[in-house]
């Protein structure tokens, strides 16, 4: 078993190393002064409606593919969508495992089994996919931040879950 498992992945130095690939200038990591937006749940998670929110890249069939740039659109997806009808559109990661089993960057289904065991209240009936890889934090900041969290208010979602690709 242990000749199975695989060394540790340097993201920062492989992050860099794609900006390079691509052309891009060094990447700016973000760094957020201000206070962390977490606010402490107000209700056992037993009793939350929970979102998800993942940055893979996923969209359903017949909706538009992400682009390849600076993509701040983000999709709907029905949290009832079989797999076989679920995409996949990224350029910053590679996307076999993820196409193989699409819930190793949007575990919808697992989150679906939690609320049927009761560790969650319920799964919003929509779950949010956007693009990850964006250069620009400021349109994240700006437009997509923003967007997404007007969704989970009208969604009255108690708890988001961001799976990062």
């Amino acid at each position: 078993m242990a000749d199975s498992v695989s060394e540790p992945i340097d993201y920062i130095e492989r992050t860099r190393a794609q900006y390079e690939a691509l052309g891009y200038p060094p990447y700016r990591w973000v760094v957020n002064e201000d206070v962390p937006p977490f606010t402490p749940l107000a209700k056992p998670l037993a009793e939350c409606t929970v979102a998800l929110i993942a940055s893979g890249g996923i969209y359903r069939l017949g909706q538009k593919a992400f682009h390849f740039r600076d993509d701040v659109s983000f999709r709907a997806i029905d949290v009832d969508t079989p797999p076989a009808e679920l995409r996949i559109s990224h350029f910053a990661y590679d996307t076999r495992d993820a196409r193989t089993d699409v819930n190793v960057v949007f575990p919808y289904q697992t989150l679906k089994d939690l609320a049927r065991l009761g560790r969650i209240g319920a799964l919003s009936q929509l779950a949010y996919t956007f693009m990850g890889g964006i250069y620009s934090a400021r349109r994240v900041r700006e437009a997509l931040a923003p967007a997404l969290a007007n969704r989970l208010i009208r969604d009255e979602v108690d708890v988001s879950i961001m799976v990062p690709a």
